[in-house]
């Protein structure tokens, strides 16, 4: 059975829908078999991010019950799969939310992991995404009300008896006034899964005329670096830098004791 991880944050704009196309991308990579959800059925944009445009089928007509779940699936960049989430508003309106719990159970089996793109807040839709869940990954800008409202969402979280894997800090710029990894884990009382930093690559990855998630605009770059990171960190692939650089260090010995016999 895969792993379900809502992605959730206190309030919009912090980076929630950035995190969760980029993390689904790095964990592909990694060779899971990836399905991501947008579950924010009310203000929807997940398949801007992963170039999906005008799907006839979405997430609304799952949870009104007109069409299947895995008629709802679209192939995404990188071998992911997407269920992406309806633009129309008297849609939105007539919508259960509370069918996608039964649409996450039916798909678990399918895929190594599921990630949600869950709306903000603490409203009916946040609690239902939250609810169909294994895992939430909580994600914050390292500021005072950023860090409160996504304190709230943890006591939700555990209320709902579900389990928080930790907090993902965006947009981080190390200037005066922000506040630290050390004193968020302390606030939350919960470990620090990643640190994404405010770059300017990421803002011109929303800028091209067709939007990219900034893992395939600029991959190299440190933003790429960081998605990969946590993606290794929920999966349980952590590069130990240690054990690599002895590694390159052996290499390069024995390439050398190499060459000193040729000579």
């Amino acid at each position: 059975m895969g792993e379900v991880i809502a992605i959730v944050s206190g309030k919009g704009g912090v980076g929630k829908t950035t995190l969760t196309g980029n993390l689904s991308i790095a964990i592909s990579e990694l060779g899971y078999s990836v399905l991501v959800i947008d579950a924010d059925i009310a203000m929807s944009n997940l398949s801007l991010l992963l170039g999906l445009d005008n799907p006839p089928i979405t997430l609304h007509d799952v949870l009104l019950g007109s069409s299947s779940a895995v008629d709802a699936i679209y192939d995404g960049p990188k071998a992911i799969k997407i269920i992406p989430s309806g633009l129309s508003i008297s849609t939105y309106q007539r919508v259960d939310a509370e069918r996608l719990v039964s649409v996450v159970n039916d798909l678990k089996n399918k895929f190594d992991y599921i990630l949600m793109d869950a709306p903000a807040g603490i409203g009916r839709n946040v609690l239902s995404a939250m609810s169909a869940s294994t895992q939430i990954l909580l994600i914050t800008e390292p500021t005072a009300p950023s860090v409160a409202d996504v304190f709230k969402i943890k006591i939700v979280a555990e209320r709902l008896n579900q389990r928080v894997l930790g907090v993902v800090i965006n947009k981080v710029s190390n200037v005066k006034g922000e506040i630290s990894d050390k004193e968020i884990m302390k606030m939350l009382e919960l470990p620090c899964y990643g640190k994404i930093p405010y770059a300017e690559d990421i803002r011109q990855s929303f800028l091209l005329k067709r939007i990219k998630p900034v893992i395939i605009y600029s991959p190299n770059s440190a933003s790429a670096d960081a998605f990969r990171a946590i993606a290794r960190k929920i999966t349980g692939k952590e590069v130990d830098v240690t054990q690599e650089g002895k590694k390159r260090k052996g290499i390069l010995a024995m390439l050398l004791n190499l060459f000193s016999k040729k000579k």
